[in-house]
């Protein structure tokens, strides 16, 4: 275990807790970037304009869970001073086979997924020039050069200026619309409608709620943090972060209720659906407004993109290392030093090139049958595993008494593993078996 006890190279205690101060803020920014797809923003689209501002209250809940799952792993890097994969192999070898069968299957997926996602946006902007295809390549390729080539600081800046495109866009376009203060503030009250179970779950759980926030604690070494003089600094950050992402749901939640709920305008499923809502937004207040707009959809899609193809390398690479060769006693298990080598190992650059390549075959070819029903099954089970695994590993000897969780980290952890429970039942119910 880490020794919280030692020195800086500057001299100073490692314990000495450091200020909470905004100079700091950056992994929760990425994390949240990250976790807020383009097809979060669709579903968060149809509730409201399936419900209005009835299901305002989930969009709150929803970001307090996501803040003490992402506090979580945070917490385990910076008191025990270990990876969170170490942390996981711990608990028993089948951690590592679950996960070696998920970041396989997954990102093979994710890749096609998110290079069309954020090829739609540019398709839309530019018509008249190279089709989906092309431009799903070229933004896969722009990432994989991207993170191939920058460390860790010059991708949070990046992360950060996407992040405010897309905070400046959405939130723009939900004063545009109009808002009624009256019933959102009403929203706040628990409410479950008619037919709003699984809406109101997917809110709850569904924004910013992906193996991204695993890497949360991965960036916090990045950034340099990696020891407990840390705690307070990454609990200010994670909070900015989900408080930030829960203005975009609930931005979001405004625009479906206001533009879409009363015209009962339907939108197409997925990320296609922020193209009907260009469409819309276009007849309503001009071209001007929905180009702004399609920026904005590019800046979540490809976020996205680039914190998946940096952060789940990272912790495969973290994978891989310890499944090589676990650390031993004193040896160092994570930290800024740590973060540097893995984001120049092979391993970390053979998964950005699996995220990149494979996938673009199924830019041309249906899904396959099996790899769908896999994907759909690991990607489900995957929440309830980080939820629950936190649980395990903050309440053993693993850490550190005075960082393990309180009653209040255990509700909060409890509760999102159940929600994510019912949501994993669902979605594999879903399935087209």
């Amino acid at each position: 275990m880490a020794d919280t006890r030692a020195t800086t190279q500057t001299g100073e205690p490692a314990s000495r807790p450091r200020t909470s101060s905004w100079k700091y803020i950056g992994p929760g920014i990425v994390v949240a970037a990250t976790g807020v797809g383009a097809g979060d923003l669709v579903a968060t689209l149809i509730a409201g304009s399936t419900f209005g501002y009835t299901l305002m209250w989930a969009a709150v809940i929803g970001c307090v869970v996501k803040i003490s799952l992402a506090e979580a792993a945070g917490r385990w890097h910076l008191a025990t001073g270990r990876t969170l994969f170490d942390g996981w192999r711990s608990l028993g070898p089948w951690t590592t086979v679950y996960f070696a069968i998920y970041v396989v299957v997954w990102g093979f997926l994710y890749g096609a997924t998110a290079m069309s996602s954020s090829a739609l946006p540019v398709v839309a902007l530019f018509p008249d020039g190279p089709g989906l295809k092309f431009w799903a390549i070229v933004t896969g390729l722009t990432g994989l050069v991207f993170v191939w080539f920058n460390r860790y600081a010059v991708f949070e800046r990046v992360m950060t200026v996407l992040i405010g495109i897309m905070f400046v866009v959405v939130v723009y376009v939900a004063i545009r619309v109009a808002p009624d203060a009256g019933a959102a503030f009403a929203g706040l009250l628990p409410v479950l409608p008619d037919g709003s179970l699984l809406y109101t779950l997917g809110l709850i759980g569904g924004v910013g709620g992906t193996i991204t926030m695993a890497a949360y604690g991965y960036w916090v070494n990045a950034k340099g943090w990696s020891n407990t003089s840390w705690m307070k600094v990454m609990r200010l950050d994670n909070r900015v972060a989900y408080i930030t992402t829960g203005i975009f749901v609930v931005a979001m939640l405004v625009v479906g209720a206001e533009l879409l709920h009363a015209s009962r305008t339907a939108l197409a499923s997925g990320d296609r659906g922020l193209i009907d809502l260009g469409m819309v937004l276009e007849d309503r207040f001009g071209a001007g407004t929905a180009k702004l707009f399609l920026v904005g959809f590019f800046a979540a899609s490809f976020s996205s993109l680039i914190g998946v193809w940096h952060g789940v390398s990272l912790m495969f690479a973290d994978f891989v290392e310890r499944f090589r060769a676990p650390a031993a006693p004193g040896e160092e298990h994570a930290g800024p030093a740590v973060a540097d080598r893995q984001q120049r190992s092979l391993p970390f650059r053979a998964y950005l090139l699996w995220l990149t390549f494979p996938p673009m075959a199924l830019l041309w070819l249906d899904r396959p049958f099996g790899l769908v029903i896999a994907y759909g099954v690991l990607g489900a089970f995957f929440m309830p595993f980080l939820a629950l695994t936190l649980i395990w590993l903050l309440n053993s000897s693993r850490t550190p008494r005075e960082w393990r969780n309180g009653r209040v980290s255990n509700g909060m952890l409890a509760l999102s593993g159940l929600l994510f429970v019912v949501l994993c039942v669902q979605q594999v119910r879903d399935l087209p078996w």
